[in-house]
């Protein structure tokens, strides 16, 4: 690894001026388990890094006005194990669960998994069916942006070179709805997915029509993607069989995979189709299992 400068500031003012002052020399360091990997392999060779962990306004999980909001610095651990996350978006609490180790999920977090903007991140198709926003901030001021617009290509997002990734905010999902995050990769555990997809349903228990679908899917494409097209064939429609392979085929046909040494773009495809029936399948059967409201 090669010599490089470590800062440590304590406020957001202070990292974005030292990120202003140092760009595009800088990295910027969360959890550290994609960047220093990295580093020692000299994939990246920062002149400076600016450690954020020290800033406590990144590190929060809360409900405010309807949104659960979580800062960038929390852990994959604290997501998988928050009782607010775990009641409120528990298909990300879920997909937290399946990322990497325990020692990796101590370590990286939320916010690092995103900004690193890998196709496979675990945490993003979770993200995306629950259409979250991310915060972000710079010499400019605050802003707020759509999850779904934040990727731009492998390793690629709009966060400028002067911005820091603040917070992520997901709205309450209606009443009714219960999701799942399904991960197919050739080992158990410790692996990258080779396909991911998150289910997230909406169902009215009493027609048993399904009023709102969202799926995305991960390591299908160049970024984490919703397959919209899909959505709109299961909304408003009573869920059956022979709907769930509609659905499921248009959904691959939304995946955009490449051929690699880990799996063909045919064989993905067809694991989408999998998956993304199993994840309404078994949506839909947690639904139902759920005691009714009076």
């Amino acid at each position: 690894m090669k010599p490089f400068s470590y800062f440590s500031p304590r406020t957001l003012g202070e990292a974005i001026d030292l990120l202003i002052k140092h760009a595009p020399e800088a990295k910027i360091l969360a959890g550290g388990t994609d960047l220093l990997v990295e580093m020692k392999e000299g994939i990246v060779t920062p002149q400076y890094v600016i450690d954020l962990k020290n800033i406590p306004a990144l590190n929060h999980i809360k409900l405010e006005n309807q949104y659960l909001k979580i800062g960038a610095l929390v852990t994959v651990r604290e997501i998988e194990v928050h009782p607010s996350v775990r009641e409120h978006a528990g298909i990300l609490a879920q997909a937290a669960s399946l990322l990497g180790s325990l020692q990796v999920r101590n370590k990286g977090t939320i916010g690092g998994n995103l900004c690193h903007a890998s196709p496979a991140a675990d945490l993003a198709p979770p993200l995306l069916a629950l259409e979250g926003k991310v915060g972000m901030i710079g010499k400019n001021g605050e802003r707020m942006e759509d999850l779904e617009n934040f990727f731009v290509g492998p390793g690629m997002t709009t966060l400028k070179s002067d911005e820091i990734l603040t917070e992520i905010e997901v709205p309450l999902p209606p009443p009714g709805s219960t999701g799942i995050y399904l991960k197919f990769s050739p080992r158990k555990a410790m692996d990258l997915a080779l396909v991911g997809v998150a289910a997230l349903i909406t169902l009215n228990t009493t027609s048993q029509i399904c009023t709102r679908a969202r799926f995305a899917l991960g390591a299908v494409a160049p970024i984490p993607v919703r397959a919209k097209k899909s959505e709109k064939i299961l909304e408003g429609q009573i869920i059956e069989r022979e709907l769930l392979q509609e659905v499921s085929d248009q959904a691959a046909e939304e995946s955009r995979p490449i051929s690699d040494i880990r799996g063909s773009a045919w064989y993905r495809k067809e694991i989408v189709k999998i998956l993304v029936e199993q994840g309404i399948a078994q949506t839909f059967d947690q639904i139902n299992r759920k005691p009714k409201e009076n």
